[in-house]
């Protein structure tokens, strides 16, 4: 249940089974633990906005989960998914593109009824420099973090906040 005005907190079962039809493949997904960036630990930052453009929610992936999530959509390769997290530490622009598409199609997660409309409003890459007013809000407790796996791909993780 929602209180009038506020985005909900996805359910893990509905992130399972959005990133489940997206890719097309059975996404294992479980309680993990947050998903924080690092300087050692380059993550992406999907920001949500309401039409006021006010900030309401925000999707963190490890760079396991960003190149796997994305590859798998776009079908690319699993190695060169694999080689983008275990030996090159960022994405490829297609792996990237794919990325996007993937944040976008999870904001249908925030918009549940009587809540106001989120839409992905930017994609920060791993790694890329956050605005501190973002970076201030990844802490937040109102949240959910979770272990995902994609077969044939490989895990990662994934952090939904609402800040």
């Amino acid at each position: 249940m929602t209180a009038a005005g506020t985005v909900p907190l996805p359910a893990a079962k509905d992130v399972r089974d959005m990133l489940t039809g997206l890719v097309g493949k059975p996404v294992t997904v479980n309680p993990g633990a947050p998903v924080t960036p690092t300087p050692d630990r380059p993550v992406s930052v999907a920001v949500y906005v309401d039409p006021q453009m006010a900030v309401n929610a925000l999707c963190l992936m490890d760079l396991g989960a960003s190149a796997y999530t994305g590859g798998a959509l776009a079908l690319l390769p699993p190695g060169g998914c694999q080689d983008a997290v275990e030996e090159d530490g960022e994405l490829t622009g297609m792996q990237l593109e794919a990325l996007h598409e993937v944040v976008n199609v999870l904001a249908a997660l925030f918009n549940a009824e009587g809540a106001p409309h989120s839409k992905l409003h930017k994609l920060y890459a791993p790694g890329e420099e956050l605005p501190g007013d973002l970076a201030g809000m990844l802490a937040a407790f109102n949240r959910v973090d979770l272990a995902i796996e994609i077969p044939t791909y490989g895990k990662g993780a994934l952090s939904l906040v609402l800040p």
